[in-house]
């Protein structure tokens, strides 16, 4: 059966229902202005608010794209005033008459590393180094139009492009230094360049006169911008100070040579710049090759930012690289999603209480007169019915309320059925209330008593152990004196006849006093206040080779390989002897995790940033439990079987280097082996017995900040 024609007669319905209704005429008035008009402004208030936020970023990453760029210069100029002051010294002018080529080449030296120059050259008038160190090759600076400039006595500051081989010309490694792999980014243009080899250098030259102000010589001096960091960050601390740019935002500065990132503070990943990553093929076709600014909008490495471009004009008056300012955009678009989301929410609460006014100034016109109809239907079928109270007090109102005056009384007893309801929610409200804090207190009371429970076996664990220690010790020490007595007389009965087996000797009386030392730590651990040891300055590669040889006989126990690589230079504070504890019991515990067949234990260490060392014992046994994890460094908290282990050795561990102000982190997958690290200060910030010892119960997992410690590339096995 069809149904267009009932289509058809649908508006029509409609128009005829409002026709025929005061209530739908009414509605129609009131809500035709709020439902059309009000959210055809809000979309014309929401696109020019967004249009003019994004003009307002665009004028101000122009405003720092130009404040960058004076930086830019104005860093050059310092470059340049720092050659002129010496060349206008008294002291070096003095040198140079005396042609003083040691005097001279100090003076350039010094300058060099205070001013920071990746070169710094003084020339003749021929164009020739001066002052060459002896059987040197006769060398020449780099030719350019800045050069020619300088040798008729103006001092001039360009940005200057250099091969590899000029850059090895004006200092040996300097071409090694600027090698930088390019990376593959998404939408630059195709290449088959794998490496930039040049260099980008601010190149200062400055004439140096002679008192008839003729030029006998021109000091060049070079600033290398590959990977220059502290040149781009001076900038970018310049450009975007505190308060510059919304919470969470992060402005940038970077130097292109060409389209490739040669020094940036743009990151990659959290630790790592994006040197290498090159621009979009858009931008560099607009910059480099249009010789046009570019502030707009752009996906810079990994993230959106409010970009600003233009190009590095060098010497020769070419484009050859980008100057960049640029700042994230997602707080600003963030900050503007809120402000329109805001705006948006009180338009719709505006429209929802102007339609809820509306419908209510309406309603009490047309509800008088729906009720009196009702009222008049149900009377004449013999029903009873009345209106109730009606606030309006126009003629309509008046005429409902006399219609209607029998209803007062029954609208009397409903408010007060209404108020005893109320009254009565109130009542479980308030009940439900204490019902509620009492069950937070209860819960608070529980925890604490759990904590408290903690507490106390773990302080009944110390005191037995403090017992078992001071017994222990006791026992331990007399032999050992015996033995170290009986050994002295050996060796005196002995005499020559002694040498050969001189170092096992010597083991043996090192092992005898390594006994007393762990006693002394165990009895330090259990009662900190009776032990004192002093710290002394030791090579941590030392101790992990004098461990190594302490550990031998494991190899007899379980086939397993070593893997050694010592990278670690830096001297530490610290006593060998429990360090060496520390690692013997880091190492056996690694034994004791490892498979029947195909076990490796990797040692290795490293220098930590310039804060000490880094000891890492790696294996690839079995692994932790992640639930155990957070308790192996509790006094004994063992996984062993009753009888195989104490749960002393990693507790004792821990408190002996939390004790220099060190730390002991592990990280562990089950089945694909445990990294310890022990992280040593090479100067001891030395703590309270106490202060570790509660430490000990809250080991943390996560490692120092050792992202930059460096990694050793040479492996060697045992």
């Amino acid at each position: 059966m069809s149904t267009g024609p009932k289509r058809l007669n649908q508006p029509l319905r409609i128009i005829e229902a409002i026709r025929g209704s005061l209530r739908y005429k009414l509605l129609v008035l009131v809500l035709f202005p709020i439902l059309l008009i009000m959210p055809i402004a809000l979309g014309l208030a929401i696109y020019w608010g967004s249009q003019f936020s994004y003009e307002q970023l665009f004028i101000k990453v122009n405003t720092d794209l130009s404040v960058a760029e004076d930086n830019f210069h104005r860093l050059q100029e310092d470059y340049l005033n720092t050659l002129g002051r010496l060349a206008e010294s008294y002291a070096f002018y003095t040198a140079l008459e005396s042609k003083s080529g040691l005097v001279v080449n100090a003076q350039l030296s010094e300058l060099q590393q205070s001013a920071g120059f990746s070169y710094l050259h003084l020339l003749g008038v021929d164009g020739k180094r001066l002052f060459l160190s002896y059987g040197e090759a006769e060398k020449r600076g780099h030719p350019s139009p800045s050069l020619l400039v300088a040798l008729q006595g103006y001092p001039r500051v360009e940005i200057e492009i250099f091969s590899a081989e000029a850059l090895d010309e004006q200092s040996p490694g300097l071409a090694k230094q600027v090698e930088l792999p390019l990376i593959d980014t998404p939408r630059a243009r195709p290449t088959v360049q794998r490496i930039e080899g040049r260099g980008m250098m601010i190149r200062a030259l400055y004439p140096v006169k002679n008192s008839r102000g003729q030029v006998v010589a021109v000091l060049d001096g070079g600033v290398l911008l590959n990977a220059n960091f502290k040149f781009v960050d001076t900038i970018r601390d310049l450009v975007y100070g505190p308060g510059s740019l919304p919470k969470g935002s992060i402005g940038t500065v970077t130097v292109f040579l060409n389209d490739v990132r040669i020094t940036t503070n743009v990151p990659r990943t959290p630790n790592q710049r994006a040197l290498g990553t090159r621009v979009s093929d858009e931008v560099r076709t607009q910059v480099l090759d249009d010789g046009e600014k570019w502030i707009d909008r752009a996906f810079v490495v990994n993230d959106w930012y409010i970009s600003a471009y233009q190009p590095i004009i060098d010497v020769n008056g070419e484009r050859v690289g980008m100057l960049y300012a640029g700042f994230l955009e997602s707080p600003s678009r963030n900050a503007l999603w809120q402000a329109l989301g805001v705006l948006i929410l009180l338009f719709l609460a505006l429209m929802l209480f102007s339609s809820i006014l509306s419908i209510s100034g309406a309603k009490s016109i047309f509800k008088p007169l729906e009720m009196m109809m009702a009222v008049v239907r149900a009377t004449r079928e013999g029903y009873t019915k009345r209106i109730g109270k009606i606030s309006s007090m126009d003629e309509i109102g008046v005429l409902a309320n006399e219609f209607d005056l029998l209803l007062d009384l029954l609208q009397e007893r409903n408010l007060q059925v209404q108020q005893w309801a109320d009254q009565l929610e109130e009542k479980v409200d308030e009940r439900t209330a204490e019902l509620k804090l009492k069950n937070q207190k209860l819960v608070t009371t529980i925890q604490i008593l759990r904590e408290t429970r903690a507490q106390l076996i773990a302080a009944e664990k110390l005191a037995a152990l403090g017992e078992l220690t001071a017994g222990v010790a006791h026992e331990i020490n007399n032999p050992t004196a015996v033995m170290l007595g009986n050994l002295d007389l050996l060796v005196e009965e002995l005499g020559d006849n002694a040498t050969p087996v001189k170092g096992e000797i010597d083991l043996i009386i090192e092992q005898i006093f390594r006994i007393k030392d762990i006693i002394n730590n165990l009895l330090q651990y259990a009662r900190p206040d009776e032990i004192t040891e002093t710290p002394s300055v030791i090579d941590v590669n030392e101790v992990v080779q004098h461990t190594l040889a302490l550990v031998r006989y494991l190899r007899k126990q379980k086939q397993f390989e070593i893997r050694i690589d010592l990278n670690a230079s830096r001297p530490v504070k610290i006593n060998p002897h429990e360090l060496q504890q520390v690692l013997v019991n880091l190492f056996v515990n690694a034994v004791h995790a490892l498979d029947s067949s195909a076990g490796i234990i990797s040692l290795s260490t490293d220098d930590w940033d310039e804060k000490g060392v880094v000891i890492r014992i790696e294996d690839n046994g079995m692994g932790i439990e992640e639930e155990q994890i957070e308790m192996i460094f509790n006094p004994f908290h063992t996984s062993k079987r009753v009888g195989e282990g104490t749960g002393l050795g990693l507790s004792v561990s821990y408190g002996l280097i939390k004790k220099y102000g060190g730390d002991i982190t592990v990280r562990s997958d089950r089945g694909q082996g445990s990294l310890f690290s022990v992280w040593i200060l090479q100067e001891p910030d030395l703590m309270e017995e106490e202060t570790a010892l509660m430490e000990q119960f809250q080991p943390t997992e996560q490692t120092p900040d050792a992202a930059s410690s460096s990694v050793g590339q040479s492996k060697q096995s045992a």
